[in-house]
């Protein structure tokens, strides 16, 4: 699980002089870099590019300074900061590994790499990032941008997420990664695949590895890394109803796990009949149906049927009656204004509270609708 290589083996050598003079130095959590901020920007890295994560690392930082800070916070104001960026999942784990660290370890982020890479929502890649970027510690790593350079500089054939070709390139990573200067290092390699060895139109006459590069050898840069086989994405509908009184929105909180888990939503409805049902049942006569869109996640597509609807004045605001999260799916529950209201939403004085993108839309249409083009969230 270490570096095997040295500074001066031709690879590394090619990577680290390339680095010294064109690679990345000027990131924010580059600056007055800590165990902290490096790992914060690991995890909104996963799966998301540095230009969308830029913004929210530097509003994360200032809100939540150290890691006590992010601990002591509600999950509700972390989902809030985190919304738009997706894959909420990671943010969950990000504030129970801040709780984790601050009830084991007094609050000090862990230095063991094991100790690390047992943390919620760390692998072994994002562990070795963040000990080798703050510590120096000879860490390879193998983030996406790492295997596609990998993947054809070796023209390691397979997709990656197959255990047997991941393997593969675990064992590259570890020959080519050496022991030292290995903060450069492992920035480099990102940087060049970010950079350089991109998915398609990589700038193969720039990069420091093309010498030796089978793929660019071989003009097969197309083929590497392989892919995964695609099938059709699965389609689903929703319904979502967007309830109003006196310029609030109802909002529920879904449960932790699933789909936009810990998130506020609008009362969803596998069906148009069952969601007008609802408000029949509640005489709720006038309604309004919103454009339909189409919003898609890594394994599905959703196409959302917003209906939008108005209580009147006499009926009671029921800020405080008691309240339950609701389950993923919407068959598994019934909305019901006296058991599932949280509270009413105030677009007007929004609460920090974590919002699937979808519904931060909608909310944002309907405060246009409501007090003017000029009122966002």
């Amino acid at each position: 699980m270490l570096a095997k290589s040295s500074p001066q083996a031709p690879f590394a050598q090619s990577v680290l002089q390339w680095y010294d003079k064109l690679g990345r130095k000027h990131l924010p959590w580059q600056q007055n870099k800590t165990l902290y901020k490096v790992w914060l920007s690991e995890v909104m890295l996963q799966q998301t590019q540095v230009a969308t994560v830029i913004p929210y690392f530097e509003r994360f930082v200032e809100t939540f300074p150290n890691l006590t800070a992010l601990a002591n916070a509600s999950q509700d104001e972390v989902l809030h900061l985190w919304t738009g960026l997706g894959y909420y999942a990671r943010a969950r784990n990000l504030h129970k590994a801040a709780q984790k660290i601050r009830d084991e370890f007094n609050g000090d982020f862990p230095t063991d790499f094991e100790q690390v890479w047992a943390l919620p929502g760390v692998g072994r890649s994002t562990a070795g990032a963040i000990l080798s970027s703050v510590l120096n510690q000879p860490y390879p790593i193998l983030d996406g941008n790492v295997k596609r350079v990998l993947s054809r500089y070796f023209s390691v054939e397979g997709w990656p997420g197959e255990k047997k070709v991941e393997n593969r390139l675990w064992h590259l990573t570890e020959e080519v990664t050496p022991v030292e200067q290995v903060a450069d290092f492992n920035q480099g390699m990102m940087d060049i695949g970010a950079m350089i060895c991109t998915r398609s139109k990589p700038k193969c006459e720039f990069c420091p590895l093309m010498k030796d590069c089978l793929a660019y050898k071989n003009d097969s840069w197309a083929q590497f890394p392989g892919k995964k086989t695609k099938k059709p994405l699965p389609e689903k509908e929703t319904y979502f109803l967007i309830l109003s009184k006196n310029g609030k929105v109802w909002l529920e909180q879904r449960e932790n796990t699933g789909l936009w888990g810990g998130l506020f939503c609008f009362p969803q409805f596998e069906s148009k009949e069952a969601l007008l049902a609802y408000l029949a049942n509640e005489d709720i006569s006038h309604y309004q149906a919103w454009p339909s869109f189409r919003h898609t996640f890594s394994h599905f597509h959703l196409d959302i049927y917003p209906i939008y609807a108005e209580l009147e004045n006499d009926r009671g605001e029921r800020e405080n009656r008691d309240w339950r999260k609701v389950m993923e799916k919407p068959k598994e529950y019934k909305p019901s204004l006296s058991s599932a209201v949280k509270y009413w939403y105030d677009p007007q004085n929004s609460e920090q509270i974590g919002l699937a993108q979808p519904v931060k839309n909608l909310l944002t249409q309907f405060a246009r609708n409501y007090y003017g083009e000029n009122s966002v969230l």
